[in-house]
């Protein structure tokens, strides 16, 4: 199995960073082959602009999607870029592990998605969701959040973290053709014992050597939707008589 984390948090005694060395350890150990892109470490450039590529399709214009495009066409991604994009061309298994800010990605993290899943290479000209470029792949979010778990329930403060996650789940890897593991989500790192990290970090251990047969979060097929985009009345009946819906089961 061929791994690729990407780490995004600037601390390297957080408890982020002992969740990736322990999966960098696990996998190691059970000779599997793993990749870690460390963002801050690496000094990564979350800013997408005309610095990501090579090739200039406008010089008067910037439009990202064409220009993506053109790159592709021409060789003409930056080698920060294309370095990226080799990683996860070489992948199985893509991890995103950061902490939860602002009930989304760290911005360093966003900044990695922007530049490197570039117009079609990661989705579009027909392929999106279970027909994208990834199919084949599965990824997963590890996650560590600030407050306790009821305060990200159904009925909790911030609303069900299913809900928070739905974006980075469906709307980036989804969206891109990945098969998406239930998140490995950690509440209240700060807030809990040396005993309890270590549990989680067991738990994490035990979650990370079994990336090919981990539990899915389950979504519609594209074949679902009608030609507007909405879903068929037969995949409606389906979701009513007890389908999984994708903000269910994800902790």
């Amino acid at each position: 199995m061929r791994v690729f984390i990407v780490h995004a948090h600037h601390e390297p005694k957080s408890f982020n960073a002992s969740l990736t060395a322990q999966a960098k350890a696990a996998l190691g150990a059970a000779r599997h082959e793993v990749v870690v892109s460390d963002l801050y470490s690496m000094g990564f450039n979350p800013v997408s602009d005309r610095r990501n590529f090579t090739t200039t399709k406008d010089p008067g214009y910037l439009h990202q999607q064409t220009e993506e495009i053109h790159a592709l066409e021409n060789g003409g991604f930056a080698a920060e870029i294309k370095v990226e994009m080799d990683k996860l061309s070489w992948c199985d298994v893509l991890v995103l592990q950061f902490p939860l800010w602002w009930f989304g990605l760290p911005a360093i993290l966003k900044g990695w998605v922007d530049r490197v899943f570039a117009m079609r290479w990661a989705y579009g000209g027909g392929k999106y969701y279970d027909l994208g470029p990834f199919r084949g792949k599965r990824a997963m979010c590890s996650v560590t959040v600030g407050n306790i778990a009821s305060a990200y329930s159904e009925s909790g403060m911030n609303g069900p973290i299913s809900s928070i996650l739905f974006p980075i789940n469906h709307g980036i890897l989804y969206f891109t053709g990945f098969a998406v593991i239930e998140p490995f989500v950690v509440f209240a790192p700060r807030r809990i014992s040396q005993s309890e990290r270590e549990n989680h970090l067991r738990r994490y251990r035990e979650r990370i050597l079994n990336l090919a047969s981990a539990p899915l979060l389950e979504y519609k097929s594209i074949d679902d939707y009608d030609e507007n985009w909405v879903l068929k009345a037969e995949a409606r009946d389906s979701r009513k008589k007890g389908s999984k819906s994708p903000a269910e089961g994800m902790i």
